[in-house]
């Protein structure tokens, strides 16, 4: 049975939850997959570096305190030595799970321009790598005859882009609308209940579904990154983020959502891709009053959603979690599968 070997390129939430489900569940993976998973190094700001060729024991480093570090140990450093792991482990994939900067993708565009030259398949949930230059890290792995995956990086472990490109096969996509930030999803909801902005986004907060900083969540700047990932993977144009008009929810009033309310609409934050007549895609992020028949219209709380409009099946719509960390882990283990998959499994 093949055996995959695994860097954990950053060792936050999403990373030891992938950690925890080949600890915990390895056998029936395996069982039902047809391959292992063995994580043979992880880096980590916090943590350091471990390598261990012959595979790390997840149980005991899942069980480390906070605030420990992998000095000490066979193979560990405090230093979180990335491009050293990346480029000279013995891993078949690079997992790239790292806090990253969604302007300038960076350091995970780094990291995964290092493993792609490497030889080494990549996976990712980071945005940013994506939006910014998909096409060229997708012909990279291609010239080097590895497998560039990042399902996770537009609705968590919920899968839109294969959706796309797998079940839809056939048909023609004139249209892409979806509800790709859970955060200002929750927040409207609670403005047409009558809360405050102000209000709603507290307590998004203080639920974990908005970051201490929302501005990327309510200003729309984190919807059109994922905005460009769907044009550009799935409509196959070349979209920069900043192409793309975006307006978040900050202007929104009490006044609108009660004028959505008496018209029988709803308000939710869009981004939307279109192909006219022409073949012409654009794009686009900004609020808009859905009647409440519209199949995104019921999309409530932190819940994401992707509507196709297609030529033979009319539209589609795919719904499901699109943040949490067991959820965006699972996105992880899906990339894993197409890489096995894609390895002429």
């Amino acid at each position: 049975m093949r055996n995959y070997t695994i860097a954990l390129i950053g060792f936050g939430g999403v990373a030891r939850s992938l950690a925890e489900i080949i600890r915990d569940d390895s056998d029936r993976l395996a069982a039902s997959l047809g391959f292992r998973m063995t994580v043979v190094a992880i880096t980590d700001l916090n943590m350091g570096t471990l390598v261990q060729p012959e595979g790390v024991d997840l149980a005991a480093v899942l069980a480390m305190p906070r605030g420990a570090t992998f000095a000490g140990l066979p193979g560990g450093s405090e230093d979180a030595r990335n491009e050293e792991v990346i480029r000279t482990s013995n891993a078949d994939i690079v997992v790239e799970a790292t806090f990253t900067n969604p302007v300038t993708g960076e350091p995970a565009l780094s990291h995964v321009q290092w493993a792609l030259d490497a030889g080494k398949h990549v996976t990712t949930t980071n945005k940013g790598p994506v939006a910014l230059a998909g096409a060229a890290l997708l012909e990279r792995a291609a010239a080097n005859g590895v497998r560039f995956e990042f399902e996770g990086a537009v609705m968590s472990g919920t899968p839109v882009l294969r959706f796309a490109s797998q079940m839809l096969q056939g048909t023609r996509i004139a249209a892409i609308q979806g509800i790709l930030n859970g955060t200002t999803n929750y927040v409207l909801g609670q403005m047409a209940q009558g809360a405050t902005l102000d209000a709603a986004v507290a307590e998004a907060q203080q639920l974990g579904y908005a970051e201490a900083d929302p501005t990327a969540d309510i200003g729309g700047s984190d919807v059109r990154l994922k905005v460009s990932i769907l044009a550009n993977q799935i409509m196959g144009v070349a979209l920069t983020p900043e192409e793309i008009p975006t307006r978040g929810i900050t202007d929104l009033t009490p006044e609108d959502i009660a004028a959505a309310r008496e018209r029988s609409q709803v308000w939710k934050l869009i981004g939307e891709v279109t192909r006219d007549s022409a073949g012409t895609v654009r794009a686009e992020v900004r609020p808009i009053a859905l009647d409440l028949d519209h199949p995104l219209a019921g999309i409530s709380g932190a819940t994401n959603a992707v509507t196709f409009d297609t030529d033979l099946l009319g539209q589609v719509t795919v719904s499901g979690p699109g943040a949490g960390r067991i959820e965006t882990a699972y996105a992880l283990l899906s990339d894993i599968i197409a890489i096995h998959a894609a390895n002429g499994a």
